[in-house]
This record gives structure tokens, sequence and C-alpha cells, in this order.
């Protein structure tokens, strides 16, 4: 537990951290943070400048760092699990839709930042 501890907090942490970041750029940019709302603009700044999916990483380190927190593994071991199937059935979807909506634009991002890191 102690160990476990040493991991989720700045799990926890640093994803809560990634998620407010990720959420001030959209803002400060002008488009939604809401993926149900039609995108504005190719945000390429703050987090984004590192990773195509600050949001669902931020998600993915609270959730792993939770799991530490509260002594289970299976949630551990399921993540892979779950971010697979998050690429696939969102993030996917969500580029295709960009790279449609944007075009070069968003293919030029797409070819220098990472999908995940």
């Amino acid at each position: 537990p102690r160990r476990a501890r040493r991991l989720g907090v700045p799990a926890v942490a640093a994803g809560a951290a990634l998620g407010v970041w990720f959420a001030r750029t959209l803002h400060a940019a002008g488009t939604p943070v809401d993926p149900r709302e039609a995108t504005t603009a190719i945000v390429t700044s703050g987090p984004f400048a590192r990773t195509r999916n600050p949001g669902y990483l931020g998600m993915a380190l609270v959730y792993a760092g939770v799991s530490l927190l509260a002594n289970r593994r299976w949630p551990l071991v399921a993540l892979p699990g779950v971010l697979a199937v998050v690429d696939r059935g969102v993030v996917r979807r969500e580029e295709a839709y960009l790279a449609e909506r944007f075009g070069a634009e968003y293919e030029n991002y797409r070819s220098r930042v990472p999908r995940w890191v």
C-alpha cells in the first residue's frame, strides 16, 4: 500500500493537472472541450504540442492512480484494453473527423505530434 500510494498520488495529480491544462488550452483557443460539439480550430499549443490526446491521457493517469491508491491490480491489468478500445472506438473516429474538416492543416499536425506520447 505504501508504494502504491507513492505512485498513485503523483499519477492522480499529473492526470488532473493535464486535464485542467487540456481544458484551459481548448478554451483559450475558442474551441469546445465537449467532443459532441463541432471543433473550430486545430490546437497545437500547450499539451497538444506533445500529444494529440491530452484529455484521454489525463484520464488514463487518474484511472491508474486511483487503481494504485485503492490497491487494486485488476483495473491496471485492464487499462491497456481500455485504452485500446478508446483508441479504436473514439480517437480514430475523431482523427478521421479532424482530417476531413481541416485537411492538410490537421495532417501536418498529425505528422509532427504523436497520438499518445
